[in-house]
């Protein structure tokens, strides 16, 4: 931990700073911000107040300061190297690299959104509460609540509601605070899920398959993860309670959905009325679209991911290169990103997340600050896509009055910015700093003490 650390100070000073505060408003610009004893204790124009005299100055000139990041669709694991057709898909726990690139990031606290490996995880978060390990302070979801058939060796199977209600508990029991429904659970398991999880005052969201969005929205789930590209209620052949695989319904959506249509309108207006959150994980989805995203963009993950796992990486990504003709994942971001603008327009919550699953290469941080610049690229600004990974998850975790936004009274969780966020998105991937209650990590050492090694441990 201590080679990581490069500001203990009890109070520290960023002066002539940019602030973009979390609340999705313009940048407030030459600010003096003042952290005492791991509290925001000023935000004042520089102007017009100076450092206290037992403070730690930063001069923050030409930088931008943010709190510290949410991400609601994290994972401590990552694709193992050498999944084949012929082989189980298995994923690897990355209890040593996920963490620390996590917060190099930016990402102070992150929601599991589905574990494979759950007592691992929930030591992990301990280790970091009790400050044995660098990492974001952990929300851990418990193991996915699946159905029949599960999508792979390492998820439990459910055998009907009761053991749905049973899985939520005794993982609750055992400290998990959230928990994720998966593509094959049953209604009736759905609804077991829901009502053990709010009956402990816990919430739960989906990556839906069998159930759309609709009625998962009216049966009380809080979230829905991922996003139009999911919900398989628009299908022509999706029969109730059955997942039909994720092939056809979205061949089928990128050839003819339209999000303008009243079906989908009609859709969005009952999650924002059923108060329904949405994650948003731009990132993942990017990475089926053919020669995306820019090689140039890789170079930090090929740095941090062991041999073998870029070469997996590599080589799946070349072979959905050479059938780019036949793709239509370039239209079903689009569509995706239509979707979020809408959903965000009509007032509903949007959070933001990376998921580093699929084939590889959305490596935990990195993925993240992708899925940021995407969201740029769908058409919010960089203040709103601020938000969305802060205030917006801050106000979903019921943490508004602690994390995610910049204000006397905060907990000190914030990222320093090589450069002006405000007018250049990819400045998300300049972390200088980031600092945890106070406390100031260097980004670019937690990020250079796992090169190499991510994707395996």
């Amino acid at each position: 931990m201590a080679a990581f650390l490069v500001q203990t100070a009890p109070v520290v000073a960023f002066t002539h700073v940019t602030v973009i505060n979390g609340q999705g408003g313009p940048a407030q610009h030459d600010q003096t911000v003042v952290l005492r004893n791991g509290v925001i204790a000023q935000v004042e124009s520089s102007s017009r107040i100076h450092p206290p005299d037992d403070a730690a100055v930063i001069d923050a000139s030409g930088k931008t300061l943010l709190p510290g990041l949410i991400g609601m669709h994290e994972h401590m694991f990552y694709p193992a190297a050498g999944n084949e057709p012929d082989r189980n898909a298995l994923y690897a726990e990355l209890a040593d690299s996920a963490p620390r690139l996590y917060l190099a990031a930016g990402i102070t606290t992150a929601r599991t959104a589905g574990s494979i490996e759950p007592f691992a995880d929930l030591a992990l978060k301990q280790a970091i509460d009790a400050g044995r390990q660098a990492g974001p302070a952990l929300d851990v979801t418990g193991p996915y609540l699946e159905g029949k058939p599960t999508i792979g060796i390492q998820l439990h199977e459910l055998t009907g509601p009761d053991d749905a209600s049973a899985l939520v508990n005794y993982w609750g029991d055992r400290g998990a605070t959230s928990f994720k429904a998966y593509m094959h659970i049953t209604p009736a398991e759905l609804a077991a899920a829901i009502a053990a999880a709010h009956k402990r005052g816990d919430k739960i969201t989906g990556h839906l398959c069998s159930i759309g969005f609709t009625e998962a929205a009216e049966m009380g789930i809080d979230n829905l993860e991922h996003g139009l590209l999911v919900d398989t209620e628009f299908y022509s052949k999706k029969q109730p309670g059955v997942c039909p695989g994720q092939g056809g319904p979205m061949s089928e959506m990128a050839a003819s959905l339209d999000i303008t249509s009243a079906p989908v309108q009609r859709m969005i207006q009952t999650l924002v009325e059923h108060h329904v959150a949405v994650t948003s994980t731009l990132a993942i989805f990017e990475s089926f679209v053919p020669d995306k995203p820019p090689l140039d963009n890789m170079e930090p993950v090929h740095t941090a991911l062991s041999g073998l796992s870029w070469d997996d990486y590599a080589t799946r990504r070349g072979m959905i290169a050479q059938h780019a003709a036949a793709s239509h994942w370039s239209v079903l971001l689009s569509k995706e990103m239509q979707f979020e603008r809408a959903f965000a327009k009509a007032g509903g919550l949007l959070m933001a997340g990376c998921d580093p699953t699929g084939y590889g290469g959305v490596l935990a941080g990195y993925g993240d600050q992708r899925a940021f610049e995407l969201l740029v690229a769908a058409g919010f600004t960089p203040a709103e896509a601020v938000a969305i990974y802060t205030s917006h998850a801050a106000q979903y975790l019921g943490r508004s009055s602690e994390i995610g936004t910049i204000a006397p009274g905060m907990q000190a969780d914030l990222v320093l910015l090589d450069g002006d966020l405000e007018h250049d998105a990819s400045v998300i991937r300049k972390p200088e700093l980031v600092f945890k209650k106070g406390v100031g990590y260097s980004s670019a050492r937690l990020q250079q003490s796992v090169k190499g090694i991510a994707g395996q441990r």
